[in-house]
Protein backbone atom coordinates (compact mmCIF):
# COMPACT_ATOMS: atom_id res chain seq x y z
CA UNK A 1 0.00 0.00 0.00
CA UNK A 2 2.79 2.42 0.86
CA UNK A 3 4.60 1.86 -2.41
CA UNK A 4 1.39 2.25 -4.39
CA UNK A 5 0.46 5.51 -2.67
CA UNK A 6 3.97 6.93 -3.00
CA UNK A 7 4.05 6.04 -6.69
CA UNK A 8 0.73 7.78 -7.30
CA UNK A 9 1.85 10.89 -5.42
CA UNK A 10 5.07 10.89 -7.41
CA UNK A 11 3.10 10.89 -10.68
CA UNK A 12 0.91 13.74 -9.43
CA UNK A 13 3.89 15.83 -8.40
CA UNK A 14 5.68 15.29 -11.68
CA UNK A 15 2.62 16.73 -13.44
CA UNK A 16 1.39 19.34 -11.01
CA UNK A 17 4.00 19.86 -8.29
CA UNK A 18 3.25 19.67 -4.55
CA UNK A 19 0.65 22.48 -4.54
CA UNK A 20 -3.10 22.21 -4.94
CA UNK A 21 -5.06 24.64 -7.21
CA UNK A 22 -5.85 27.05 -4.37
CA UNK A 23 -2.16 27.44 -3.51
CA UNK A 24 -1.25 27.92 -7.17
CA UNK A 25 -3.94 30.60 -7.48
CA UNK A 26 -2.69 32.35 -4.33
CA UNK A 27 0.88 32.30 -5.64
CA UNK A 28 -0.30 33.84 -8.90
CA UNK A 29 -2.22 36.56 -7.04
CA UNK A 30 0.94 37.35 -5.07
CA UNK A 31 3.14 37.51 -8.16
CA UNK A 32 4.62 34.01 -8.18
CA UNK A 33 5.67 31.16 -5.92
CA UNK A 34 8.53 28.70 -5.47
CA UNK A 35 8.97 25.35 -7.10
CA UNK A 36 8.10 23.49 -3.94
CA UNK A 37 11.61 22.23 -3.13
CA UNK A 38 11.75 20.83 0.38
CA UNK A 39 8.15 19.54 0.42
CA UNK A 40 8.27 15.74 0.58
CA UNK A 41 5.66 13.05 1.09
CA UNK A 42 7.55 11.78 4.14
CA UNK A 43 9.55 13.02 7.14
CA UNK A 44 13.34 13.03 6.92
CA UNK A 45 15.27 11.73 9.93
CA UNK A 46 16.07 15.23 11.19
CA UNK A 47 12.37 16.09 11.22
CA UNK A 48 11.50 12.82 12.96
CA UNK A 49 14.02 13.54 15.73
CA UNK A 50 12.66 17.09 16.04
CA UNK A 51 9.06 15.93 16.58
CA UNK A 52 10.14 13.32 19.16
CA UNK A 53 11.82 16.04 21.28
CA UNK A 54 8.82 18.39 21.46
CA UNK A 55 6.85 19.18 24.65
CA UNK A 56 3.84 20.46 22.68
CA UNK A 57 2.18 20.13 19.27
CA UNK A 58 -0.32 22.32 17.44
CA UNK A 59 -2.90 20.35 15.49
CA UNK A 60 -5.32 21.41 12.76
CA UNK A 61 -8.23 19.22 11.69
CA UNK A 62 -11.54 19.41 9.88
CA UNK A 63 -15.04 18.32 10.91
CA UNK A 64 -18.60 19.51 10.45
CA UNK A 65 -17.61 21.72 7.55
CA UNK A 66 -15.03 23.75 9.52
CA UNK A 67 -11.31 23.67 10.29
CA UNK A 68 -10.35 23.37 13.96
CA UNK A 69 -7.12 24.16 15.84
CA UNK A 70 -5.85 22.83 19.16
CA UNK A 71 -2.78 22.45 21.35
CA UNK A 72 -1.60 19.12 22.77
CA UNK A 73 1.24 18.72 25.25
CA UNK A 74 3.21 16.07 27.05
CA UNK A 75 6.72 14.99 28.04
CA UNK A 76 9.22 14.76 25.16
CA UNK A 77 8.47 11.55 23.30
CA UNK A 78 4.68 11.97 23.45
CA UNK A 79 5.02 12.56 19.68
CA UNK A 80 6.67 9.61 17.96
CA UNK A 81 7.52 8.73 14.36
CA UNK A 82 7.52 4.92 14.00
CA UNK A 83 8.44 5.36 10.35
CA UNK A 84 8.99 8.19 7.89
CA UNK A 85 5.31 8.44 6.93
CA UNK A 86 3.69 8.10 10.35
CA UNK A 87 3.29 10.58 13.20
CA UNK A 88 1.94 9.07 16.42
CA UNK A 89 0.64 11.40 19.15
CA UNK A 90 0.03 10.00 22.64
CA UNK A 91 -1.97 12.70 24.41
CA UNK A 92 -5.46 12.51 25.91
CA UNK A 93 -8.13 14.06 23.69
CA UNK A 94 -10.61 16.08 25.74
CA UNK A 95 -14.16 14.80 25.02
CA UNK A 96 -15.54 18.26 25.89
CA UNK A 97 -13.26 20.07 23.43
CA UNK A 98 -14.83 20.27 19.94
CA UNK A 99 -11.43 20.98 18.33
CA UNK A 100 -9.90 17.82 19.78
CA UNK A 101 -12.96 15.73 18.99
CA UNK A 102 -12.61 16.88 15.36
CA UNK A 103 -9.52 14.64 15.14
CA UNK A 104 -11.35 11.67 13.64
CA UNK A 105 -10.20 8.64 11.60
CA UNK A 106 -10.27 9.40 7.89
CA UNK A 107 -10.29 13.18 8.31
CA UNK A 108 -7.65 15.58 7.03
CA UNK A 109 -5.31 16.84 9.75
CA UNK A 110 -2.04 18.70 10.18
CA UNK A 111 0.65 18.95 12.84
CA UNK A 112 2.87 21.94 13.51
CA UNK A 113 5.86 21.42 15.76
CA UNK A 114 7.66 24.50 17.11
CA UNK A 115 10.61 24.59 19.46
CA UNK A 116 9.80 27.98 20.94
CA UNK A 117 13.24 28.28 22.54
CA UNK A 118 15.18 27.86 19.29
CA UNK A 119 12.39 28.99 16.90
CA UNK A 120 12.75 25.83 14.79
CA UNK A 121 9.55 24.52 13.26
CA UNK A 122 8.43 21.62 11.08
CA UNK A 123 5.07 20.67 9.63
CA UNK A 124 3.39 17.38 8.77
CA UNK A 125 0.11 17.33 6.83
CA UNK A 126 -1.96 14.25 6.03
CA UNK A 127 -4.90 12.18 7.18
CA UNK A 128 -5.86 10.61 10.51
CA UNK A 129 -5.50 6.85 10.26
CA UNK A 130 -6.51 6.14 13.88
CA UNK A 131 -7.82 8.15 16.83
CA UNK A 132 -9.12 7.49 20.32
CA UNK A 133 -9.21 8.93 23.84
CA UNK A 134 -5.44 8.48 24.19
CA UNK A 135 -4.34 10.22 21.01
CA UNK A 136 -4.16 9.76 17.25
CA UNK A 137 -1.98 8.66 14.34
CA UNK A 138 -1.31 10.84 11.29
CA UNK A 139 -0.62 9.31 7.88
CA UNK A 140 1.85 11.90 6.56
CA UNK A 141 1.35 13.15 3.00
CA UNK A 142 3.53 16.27 3.25
CA UNK A 143 6.52 17.01 5.47
CA UNK A 144 8.50 20.25 5.37
CA UNK A 145 10.25 22.85 7.48
CA UNK A 146 9.69 26.58 7.83
CA UNK A 147 12.01 29.49 8.54
CA UNK A 148 12.06 30.99 12.08
CA UNK A 149 10.70 34.40 11.04
CA UNK A 150 8.20 36.07 13.38
CA UNK A 151 8.50 33.38 16.09
CA UNK A 152 8.99 34.96 19.53
CA UNK A 153 11.45 32.92 21.64
CA UNK A 154 9.86 31.29 24.69
CA UNK A 155 10.63 28.43 27.03
CA UNK A 156 7.71 26.04 27.08
CA UNK A 157 7.12 23.48 29.81
CA UNK A 158 4.08 21.27 30.46
CA UNK A 159 2.50 21.55 33.88
CA UNK A 160 0.16 18.95 35.40
CA UNK A 161 -3.53 19.74 35.67
CA UNK A 162 -6.78 19.46 33.78
CA UNK A 163 -8.64 21.80 31.48
CA UNK A 164 -11.85 23.42 32.55
CA UNK A 165 -14.95 22.93 30.39
CA UNK A 166 -14.94 25.08 27.23
CA UNK A 167 -16.99 28.30 27.32
CA UNK A 168 -18.89 28.74 24.06
CA UNK A 169 -18.67 32.13 22.35
CA UNK A 170 -21.14 33.51 19.81
CA UNK A 171 -18.74 36.32 18.93
CA UNK A 172 -16.01 38.42 20.51
CA UNK A 173 -16.59 39.47 24.11
CA UNK A 174 -14.46 41.94 26.04
CA UNK A 175 -12.09 39.28 27.34
CA UNK A 176 -11.52 37.90 23.83
CA UNK A 177 -10.82 41.38 22.47
CA UNK A 178 -8.31 42.01 25.23
CA UNK A 179 -6.56 38.69 24.55
CA UNK A 180 -6.28 39.40 20.82
CA UNK A 181 -5.18 42.98 21.44
CA UNK A 182 -2.19 41.86 23.50
CA UNK A 183 -1.22 38.75 21.48
CA UNK A 184 2.02 38.62 19.51
CA UNK A 185 1.29 35.10 18.20
CA UNK A 186 -1.58 32.98 16.98
CA UNK A 187 -2.08 29.77 15.00
CA UNK A 188 -4.39 29.35 12.02
CA UNK A 189 -5.96 26.12 10.73
CA UNK A 190 -7.40 25.89 7.23
CA UNK A 191 -8.54 23.17 4.84
CA UNK A 192 -8.54 22.94 1.05
CA UNK A 193 -11.35 21.77 -1.21
CA UNK A 194 -12.68 18.35 -0.34
CA UNK A 195 -11.64 15.70 -2.83
CA UNK A 196 -8.40 17.38 -3.97
CA UNK A 197 -5.74 14.66 -3.53
CA UNK A 198 -3.07 17.28 -2.78
CA UNK A 199 -5.32 19.36 -0.54
CA UNK A 200 -6.24 18.85 3.07
CA UNK A 201 -5.76 20.47 6.43
CA UNK A 202 -2.94 22.81 7.39
CA UNK A 203 -1.97 24.66 10.55
CA UNK A 204 0.57 27.45 10.60
CA UNK A 205 2.04 30.09 12.91
CA UNK A 206 1.54 33.85 12.66
CA UNK A 207 3.55 36.33 14.71
CA UNK A 208 4.18 40.05 14.94
CA UNK A 209 4.25 42.89 17.43
CA UNK A 210 1.81 42.75 20.40
CA UNK A 211 -1.60 43.65 19.04
CA UNK A 212 -0.60 43.06 15.40
CA UNK A 213 -4.08 41.57 14.83
CA UNK A 214 -6.53 44.47 14.78
CA UNK A 215 -10.11 44.04 16.00
CA UNK A 216 -12.86 45.87 14.11
CA UNK A 217 -16.20 44.87 15.58
CA UNK A 218 -16.40 41.11 15.08
CA UNK A 219 -13.79 41.20 12.29
CA UNK A 220 -10.08 40.54 12.73
CA UNK A 221 -7.62 42.24 10.37
CA UNK A 222 -4.40 40.24 9.99
CA UNK A 223 -1.25 41.60 8.30
CA UNK A 224 0.41 39.04 6.05
CA UNK A 225 4.19 39.23 6.10
CA UNK A 226 6.80 38.24 3.55
CA UNK A 227 7.43 34.49 3.82
CA UNK A 228 8.41 31.35 1.88
CA UNK A 229 5.75 32.01 -0.80
CA UNK A 230 4.28 28.52 -0.49
CA UNK A 231 1.00 30.18 0.55
CA UNK A 232 -0.27 27.04 2.29
CA UNK A 233 -2.66 29.03 4.47
CA UNK A 234 -3.81 31.61 1.94
CA UNK A 235 -4.02 28.92 -0.74
CA UNK A 236 -6.38 26.94 1.45
CA UNK A 237 -8.40 30.11 2.13
CA UNK A 238 -8.66 30.78 -1.62
CA UNK A 239 -10.01 27.25 -1.97
CA UNK A 240 -12.20 27.36 1.15
CA UNK A 241 -12.53 30.71 2.98
CA UNK A 242 -13.23 29.23 6.43
CA UNK A 243 -10.50 29.44 9.10
CA UNK A 244 -9.91 28.57 12.75
CA UNK A 245 -7.65 30.82 14.84
CA UNK A 246 -6.05 29.72 18.11
CA UNK A 247 -4.69 32.32 20.55
CA UNK A 248 -2.60 31.00 23.44
CA UNK A 249 -2.28 33.01 26.65
CA UNK A 250 1.35 32.21 27.51
CA UNK A 251 1.25 34.29 30.70
CA UNK A 252 -1.87 33.07 32.50
CA UNK A 253 -2.74 29.89 30.63
CA UNK A 254 -5.78 29.36 28.49
CA UNK A 255 -6.82 29.06 24.87
CA UNK A 256 -9.10 31.16 22.68
CA UNK A 257 -10.45 29.31 19.63
CA UNK A 258 -12.28 31.32 16.95
CA UNK A 259 -13.86 30.34 13.63
CA UNK A 260 -14.91 32.60 10.81
CA UNK A 261 -15.08 33.38 7.11
CA UNK A 262 -12.11 35.10 5.50
CA UNK A 263 -11.37 37.65 2.80
CA UNK A 264 -7.90 38.28 1.33
CA UNK A 265 -6.93 41.79 0.19
CA UNK A 266 -4.23 41.11 -2.39
CA UNK A 267 -3.63 44.64 -3.64
CA UNK A 268 -4.14 48.26 -2.64
CA UNK A 269 -2.63 50.51 0.00
CA UNK A 270 -1.82 48.72 3.23
CA UNK A 271 -3.55 50.17 6.25
CA UNK A 272 -0.32 49.91 8.27
CA UNK A 273 2.91 50.85 6.53
CA UNK A 274 5.05 48.23 8.26
CA UNK A 275 8.11 46.65 6.72
CA UNK A 276 7.44 43.14 5.46
CA UNK A 277 3.63 43.46 5.31
CA UNK A 278 2.58 42.54 1.78
CA UNK A 279 -1.19 42.18 2.12
CA UNK A 280 -3.91 41.74 4.73
CA UNK A 281 -6.65 39.22 5.30
CA UNK A 282 -9.80 39.57 7.34
CA UNK A 283 -11.71 37.06 9.45
CA UNK A 284 -15.36 37.68 10.27
CA UNK A 285 -15.74 35.79 13.55
CA UNK A 286 -18.83 33.59 13.63
CA UNK A 287 -18.20 31.65 16.83
CA UNK A 288 -15.68 29.94 19.03
CA UNK A 289 -14.88 28.94 22.57
CA UNK A 290 -12.56 29.77 25.44
CA UNK A 291 -10.73 27.13 27.43
CA UNK A 292 -9.21 27.80 30.83
CA UNK A 293 -6.98 25.52 32.89
CA UNK A 294 -6.08 24.96 36.51
CA UNK A 295 -2.55 24.35 35.24
CA UNK A 296 -1.28 23.94 31.72
CA UNK A 297 1.71 24.59 29.44
CA UNK A 298 2.81 28.19 29.82
CA UNK A 299 5.83 30.45 29.41
CA UNK A 300 8.73 29.79 31.76
CA UNK A 301 10.91 32.78 32.65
Amino acid sequence: MRESRSGWIGIQRSMLGPFHPGEIEAQACAGGGPGGAGIRDFLVEQQRAFFRALPCLFVGSTARGWPWATLLAGPPGFVDTPDERTLSVRAPLDPADPAQQAIEPGSAAAALGIDLATRRRNRANGFVSAAGPGGFTLDVRQGFGNCPQYIHPRLFRPLPGGWQAPEELGGLDGEAREAIGSADTFFVASVARTGDPRGGADISHRGGWPGFVRVEGDTLVVPDFRGNRYFNTLGNLVSNPRAALLFVDFERGGLLHLQGSTEIVWEGPMEDEVEGVERVWRVRVEGGFRKRAAAQPRKSR
